[in-house]
Formats: C-alpha cells, structure tokens, sequence
C-alpha cells in the first residue's frame, strides 16, 4: 500500500442517496490503516447519521465469487477489508429512478454508502476478499426483501468476469428480471404524500384531525392509542415491525395538568411525556424514520413572549417538566420536527366547548385574564404538521400556534359568549392567583404566545385565531 494518503472525500452518484466515499489510508512497511467509518467526520461531509447496529463481514475464497442482486429494508455502509470487489448497485425504490444502475471497484481506500431499497451485489477481483458492511438493523426474516437477477439484460451489469464462469449461489441465479420485480416502498427518502405514517395518540383531537387530513393528502396513515398500543412500553417499541412506516407523528400525551402534580399522576406524566417519546426517539434512530412529536409551552415559565424555538426549558410543574424531558429525547433523533404548540382546541373537549355549554345554561363564569396567548384550532396545527413532511422542510423545532392578536383566557370567553348572543359581561375577569386560591393546583405560565417566524419562512401561515374561533362557534 503507497504512503500517499489520499483526502477524505464524498461523491454523488445517479441513484439518489447512494454516496462513494474515498477513504484515507495510511501504509507503510509494516501495512496500512484506516478510519473505517468515523461518525464525525462522515457526517460533517453529508454522509447521513444512519445509526448502525450490526458489522457483517462476507469472506470469500476466490476470485469471482459473485452476490446479489439484494435489496433489503435497511441502510449498508459498505467497505472492504482485504482484497478488491467489483460492486454493482440497482435502484429497485419505487420513482422516477427505478432500475438506475452504478459500478465502482473497492479496494480498501473506497467505501460507500447504499440506501435502503437500492439492489447491492459484488464480484471478487482477488483472492480471501473480507468485504464488510454496517446496517442499521437487525436482520429478520419477517422483513420485506427486493430481488433481482444478476443477469438481468435491462440493468446489463458489466460483469468483468462472465457470469458462466462466476460462482454464484442457485438462489441468486433465480432471482426475477426487472420487469418482474415489485418496486420497493419508498421509504428513507424525503418525507411526502405516499408515505406511511403511524399516529399515535389517534384517538385524541389533534389525533383524529392528522387522521382525516393526512388520508386527504395522500399518505398512507395508520391510527393507535391506549391501551392497546402504549409508547412508554419500551419492549413493545422495540418489537414493533418499523420498516412498515417512514414516519412517525406522536399526539400521545398525558395533559392533565393539574392530575400530574399528584403522586399517582407524576410517573403516569413522565413516563407518556418523556419516557414513550425516548422510546419513539430510539425507533427513529435505529430504523431512519422520520419523527415528528408535539410539544406545549408549558415547557416555559411564561415570563416572557412571544416564545422562541430556542428559548431554554423553564417549566413550573409536572407536566411541563415532563414534557421537556420528551423533548430532549426527541431532538436527539436524526430526521426529527419538534412541534411546539398552545392552547389546543379541536373535536372534543375543551375550553370554547365548556365556555359556550356555560353560556347556554345562563351560567356567568369568572375567567382568567393574565394567562395570555393565541389559540391553535386542529385543522392548523394538523396542516402544519403535514406542511413540514410534504416540504421537506429543515428539521428541527418549530413553533405552531393560531396566528392574529394575543388574547386572555377571558377574552376568548367573552367573545364565545357574543357570539352566541349573549352579554359578554356576563364573564368575570379575574386573575389566576385568586381564580385558585384555596386549591392545590399545578402552576401555569401567564404568558404563552409563540414566535411564528420560523414556521411562516417554510412557506406555512396558519389561520387567524380569532376568525377560526368565530367559525368554531358558528359550527357547534
């Protein structure tokens, strides 16, 4: 091996996503080294942060010991160790690139980097060729494999040694032609309709919302909730076929504020709001899914507003607190959108509900006037969501409330109150410390309005709060 290291470097290659990395080896008398594969480094030059969890290692004896064509349900960084491959790789994902073919020699100073889906398959040009690759999951039998016949004259692989005089399995030399082969769901590429997606938390108001929107535009969305399917279950998660989905949205929470300060209520809090996010989070991670969780501004003490995406946690209870601890699981994860939120109202039970059943009973509540912020109606806060997948936007946190003016509790109350015709006097204002006084509560932050910026520059402007809040009430 010369002395002469060559620079570490990344190239592109027709089939999307499919990477050739060039890799640093050093030699001398003695024999050579190389970072293998170097986290850091790889993904500082665009490689993706694909997680692995297995190192394979195929040894072959002889020159022409050919393999493949295999596409399998998981990412490959493939190198080898000793000796030289020809590689070839077919595009067998379902889209405009089906069937894109790409040759390349390895030796040790060449890797690359296969996504999921793409047909990998190798010759040896030497003798005891160690070809090694790293996944980043566990091989199953239950998973869903693509094949493809090594002699297939559409993808005409050019074979330096003739596949007559190759030794190949029988199994490969049976494998269909490309005209037969069922394309590979399209998974691990940017999210948008199509997709599959798991809901958790379906049964809820956001839940229900993301349901009907997300059949709407195209994707193929699949509903869970308690009891049946727990994310704080992490033997469940781990067990859970994930190669059947590209995305994950999780609407599950515990968001009852006032329950979680108890001793019954504080592990039920942490282990929905924190622990089943850790577990969604370790998923993502380990099968390159796309995870996008949902968020509230209690994580905040409400001491300032509007509230930014990078403001640090400050929560004042329980449920706050765990809802930061999901968040910082949840951000740890590679492909993620954290989607922060105030003042949820959709089908079901909430606080509009309750104010206009007060006001059909003749019932004049006293309402507070210090908690401040802007409500967030499903249907925006579900096309936000669904916005961020179909535009591939950057990932990361991102605040998503109604938009127009900041409003109090009692504004809102009164307003629902006028809208239904009656005297909106007929509302107290009053402040939270006497709202509770006497009572054992849990604290809640006065200030709660969000920085929209970052989620109107992705080219999304939710509604004004108070025009969805009007068209709510004139539907109850």
């Amino acid at each position: 091996m010369t002395t002469t290291a060559k620079p570490l470097g990344v190239e592109t290659t027709p089939i999307p996503g499919f990477l050739r990395i060039d890799l640093t080896v050093h030699g001398d008398n003695r024999g050579w080294f190389k970072e293998n594969w170097q986290r850091e480094k790889m993904v500082a030059l665009g490689l993706p942060d694909f997680g692995p969890v297995q190192n394979n290692i195929s040894f072959n004896d002889e020159v022409g010991v050919t393999r493949g064509i295999h596409a399998e349900p998981w990412d490959k960084y493939v190198s080898v160790a000793t000796g030289r491959v020809f590689g070839a790789w077919v595009d067998l994902r379902e889209g405009p690139s089906f069937g894109a073919v790409y040759t390349c020699e390895i030796d040790p100073s060449v890797a690359v980097f296969v996504p999921r889906g793409v047909g990998n398959a190798y010759q040896t040009l030497e003798p005891s060729t160690a070809y090694t690759y790293l996944v980043n999951d566990h091989w199953s039998p239950d998973a869903q494999y693509t094949f493809l016949n090594l002699a297939d004259e559409t993808v005409a692989v050019p074979w330096p040694i003739p596949l007559d005089d190759a030794i190949l399995s029988d199994k490969d030399r049976a494998h269909p032609r490309l005209a037969a082969v069922t394309p590979f769901p399209a998974v691990g590429r940017p999210a948008g309709p199509g997709r599959r997606v798991l809901v958790t938390g379906a049964n809820g108001q956001l839940g229900r919302e993301l349901m009907s929107q997300l059949a709407d535009a195209g994707y193929a969305a699949t509903g869970v909730d308690l009891p049946e399917f727990d994310i704080s279950d992490a033997a469940a998660m781990d067990a859970l076929d994930w190669s059947a989905y590209d995305i994950i949205i999780n609407a599950a929470a515990w968001t009852n504020v006032d329950g979680a300060e108890t001793p019954e209520g504080r592990p039920a809090a942490w282990r929905a709001n924190a622990t089943g996010p850790a577990n969604l989070a370790r998923a993502a991670t380990r099968h390159g899914l796309t995870l996008v969780h949902v968020s509230s501004e209690y994580t905040f003490d409400g001491t300032t507003e509007p509230h930014a995406e990078d403001e640090p946690p400050s929560p004042l209870g329980v449920y706050g607190q765990s809802k930061a601890g999901g968040d910082a699981a949840v951000v740890a994860a590679p492909s993620h959108y954290l989607v922060r939120t105030s003042w949820v109202v959709g089908d079901g039970k909430n606080f509009v509900r309750t104010m206009a059943s007060l006001a059909e009973r003749g019932i004049a509540p006293k309402v507070v006037d210090d908690q401040t912020g802007r409500l967030t109606f499903t249907t925006d806060l579900a096309a936000g969501i669904i916005h961020l997948l179909s535009s591939s936007a950057p990932h990361g946190t991102y605040n998503l409330s109604g938009e127009g003016p900041v409003v109090s509790w009692a504004d809102v109350a009164k307003r629902v109150y006028e809208r239904l015709g009656h005297d909106p006097s007929e509302v107290t204002p009053i402040t939270t410390e006497e709202y509770f006084a006497g009572q054992d509560v849990a604290p809640r932050p006065l200030k709660s309005a969000l920085d929209l910026s970052r989620i109107k520059s992705t080219g999304f402007t939710p509604g004004d709060s108070m025009e969805r809040l009007d068209a709510y009430i004139a539907n109850l």
